[in-house]
């Protein structure tokens, strides 16, 4: 199923929202764990820059290291689950619920996107 165009733009700017909403859960995360600061710090920063670096090299529409969709599934599955399993140990289930939900919805509707222009190439 290829996306109308308008419909393909306003999901990949939404892709990139869900992302950005990720590292910042991440983050949020990281400095709402127990502890003393300096590892809160760390948490807080080392997370959501681990993330974006895997999410660079392989799930990026330009990523470093081009690889099967599989596995950009994969790093998607890995980097939103984890925004959305943070967000429950946030004690923040609502949200959890609609990111997770609306990260799968958009996840779904790329694949099949990217899928369908794949078979016209």
């Amino acid at each position: 199923m290829r996306l109308p165009t308008p419909l393909h733009v306003l999901n990949e700017g939404l892709a990139f929202l869900l992302e950005l909403a990720a590292l910042a859960v991440l983050a949020w995360w990281g400095w709402a764990s127990p502890g003393p600061l300096a590892p809160r710090l760390l948490l807080a920063v080392v997370v959501p820059a681990a993330a974006a670096v895997v999410w660079g090299l392989f799930a990026a529409p330009k990523a470093r290291f081009p690889v099967a969709l599989p596995i950009v599934l994969a790093v998607k599955a890995l980097v939103f689950g984890a925004a959305t399993l943070a967000l429950v140990d946030l004690d923040r289930p609502v949200w959890a619920l609609v990111h997770g939900t609306v990260a799968a919805a958009n996840t779904a509707l790329a694949t099949a996107d990217r899928r369908a222009a794949m078979h016209r190439a």
